[in-house]
């Protein structure tokens, strides 16, 4: 049985003020890749290519490890890109052979004249084929495990990007003042199962 998912999300973040413009930071984007997850879990294969390890996932009644590797470059004015160049489901070999991700996104300044916003925006598309063992499950069962699966990792992100990037461009400037505010705003969760 072959299955197919979507996700969409968008998000400003509310930078504070610092010393150095946050387009300087962001012309490093492997900062980006360590502010997505722990660093512990990253490998860095390289200068521009990173490999993400996840945290493991429940799958109704299987566990199992998503491991991506993503391309990660930046333009001069700051915007910085991400593409998965390849995964790897650990746990379930099955799956492994028969599971394909797609991962686009981006995370540019906006044009302000108050604090520095940022704009991110990420869409995920995965295609799966089980094993014959939830070949009797209904269909919209399995299509709500995977939705939630994505809405985490993609919740997971938007909240470390809101607070370890922001966190770590005021360490880099050497600003080490604290935010009051939640720099993170959701502006759309539009999942979408095909």
């Amino acid at each position: 049985m072959q299955l197919n998912f979507a996700a969409s999300h968008s998000v400003l973040i509310s930078v504070p003020d610092a010393s150095v413009p946050i387009q300087h930071y962001l012309r490093q984007p492997q900062r980006l890749v360590y502010a997505l997850t722990d660093r512990s879990r990253v490998e860095r294969l390289a200068a521009d290519c990173f490999r993400l390890t996840m945290r493991p996932r429940e799958f109704l009644t299987m566990s199992f490890q998503p491991v991506v590797d993503l391309k990660v470059w930046a333009e001069p004015n700051g915007t910085v890109h991400l593409r998965s160049v390849g995964c790897e489901i650990r746990g379930i070999e099955y799956i492994n052979n028969r599971f394909d991700l797609n991962l686009e996104g981006k995370l540019y300044p906006l044009p302000a004249n108050g604090p520095a916003q940022l704009m991110g925006k990420g869409d995920v598309r995965v295609s799966v084929e089980l094993p014959p063992l939830f070949w009797m499950t209904p269909q919209p069962i399995l299509e709500a495990a995977g939705q939630r699966i994505l809405q985490g990792i993609f919740l997971t992100f938007k909240q470390r990007l809101g607070h370890q990037l922001v966190e770590d461009y005021l360490k880099w400037a050497g600003t080490s003042q604290p935010t009051a505010m939640d720099p993170i705003q959701s502006l759309s969760a539009n999942p979408s199962t095909f």
